[in-house]
């Protein structure tokens, strides 16, 4: 009889727009895979095909708050059971471009919505399943700014002005205060080399690997 898997390890990406947490994700899954572990790279809202086609809706039709954060917490829970879940079950490392601090940041801290609010679609939809690791991308919001507009044409979070994101970092830091064991910042003001070495020395600090 088989030893059972080991359950793999759910690490999620966090920054503003512009921050450059994508261009690292990629970078950190081949780390990861040249040590023996298998990896799925997903994203949020998105992830699962009805998850991405929510995503389409959210970045891209006007709505209100409340019926953004039903949005983002929908695709989030088909997310977790048709992708995350059944991949940590397996032993597959899990990295997610943004997660439910991400909700927190920017419907809680850009739009200003009810925190108590998104608590409870937190807690309906994840029961209690949050990242072992999350990677916070932390940059001023009028240096990602900067970034951004050389990079593409703007969705309908990416256009908000640079006080929706000064609220957002706000609220990631805010996330990271109450959960400060699972957080690591990133300063992400530096050269692509010098994020790098932190990402790294962030997971070779856990004794995961």
């Amino acid at each position: 009889m088989s030893a059972p898997t080991e359950p793999g390890r759910f690490i999620s990406f966090e920054g503003i727009d512009g921050a450059g947490k994508s261009t690292h994700i990629e970078a950190l899954a081949q780390w990861i895979r040249e040590r023996g572990h298998p990896v799925l790279l997903t994203r949020e809202p998105g992830g699962t095909p009805l998850a991405e086609q929510l995503r389409e809706l959210v970045l891209h039709q006007p709505m209100d708050p409340l019926t953004e954060a039903l949005l983002v917490f929908a695709a989030r829970r088909d997310h977790l059971q048709q992708q995350i879940l059944p991949a940590l079950a397996q032993g597959v490392t899990v990295l997610c471009d943004r997660f439910t601090d991400a909700t927190f940041a920017y419907q809680g801290g850009g739009r200003g919505f009810d925190l108590d609010v998104l608590a409870q679609l937190e807690n309906w939809v994840q029961q209690g399943r949050q990242p072992d690791l999350t990677v916070w991308f932390d940059l001023p919001a009028a240096t990602a700014a900067q970034r951004r507009s050389a990079a593409r044409v703007p969705d309908r979070f990416e256009a908000q002005d640079e006080a929706f994101f000064d609220r957002a970092i706000a609220g990631y830091e805010k996330r990271r205060q109450q959960m400060p064991r699972r957080f690591v910042r990133i300063d992400a003001r530096g050269e692509r080399n010098t994020v790098w070495q932190q990402i790294e020395a962030a997971l070779q600090s856990r004794p995961w690997w």
